[in-house]
């Protein structure tokens, strides 16, 4: 794995957010929602991961009191499979614990195996199912969780 560097996001990054956003999910956040994080959302934190200056990947979380909901973690296709996904996480999960968080959440899609293998191997168990969560297809979300 090349050297990969993280830094708190800002709304310079919108742009970069958007093309990862875009190559990767189906529903993709419009840019919109990702300025009114920056601007409108005191409790949103996005980390980027970066390798030879150039934006590779990004997640999001909400931090409330001591809860934190991880609203999205990307990498860029021509970067997956490489183990930056699994940084980054830890890399959000580290930096939500230092700031107070004990417990996390997040919805996946009931059939993304891979994230959901990947969020178990950092402790995530299983929650809840919200029935017809995403937009596109109306596929289930598997609300997973995991106390810090």
């Amino acid at each position: 794995m090349n050297e990969v560097t993280f830094r708190q996001a800002t709304v310079a990054d919108v742009k970069s957010l958007l093309c990862i956003e875009n190559a990767v999910f189906t529903s993709p956040w419009s840019e919109k929602a990702f300025r009114n994080e920056f601007y409108t959302n005191q409790y949103a934190y996005y980390l980027v991961a970066e390798q030879n200056e150039e934006v590779i990947g990004y997640a999001g979380v909400w931090l409330i009191l001591d809860e934190g909901h991880i609203t999205n973690i990307a990498v860029h296709p021509d970067y997956q499979g490489k183990g930056y996904g699994q940084a980054l996480l830890a890399e959000l999960l580290d930096t939500a614990t230092a700031k107070g968080v004990i417990r996390l959440t997040l919805e996946v899609r009931v059939s993304n195996m891979q994230a959901q293998k990947l969020y178990r191997k950092f402790g995530f168990k299983d929650g809840a199912i919200r029935k017809q969560y995403y937009p596109d297809n109306q596929e289930d979300a598997l609300v997973m969780w995991v106390e810090r």
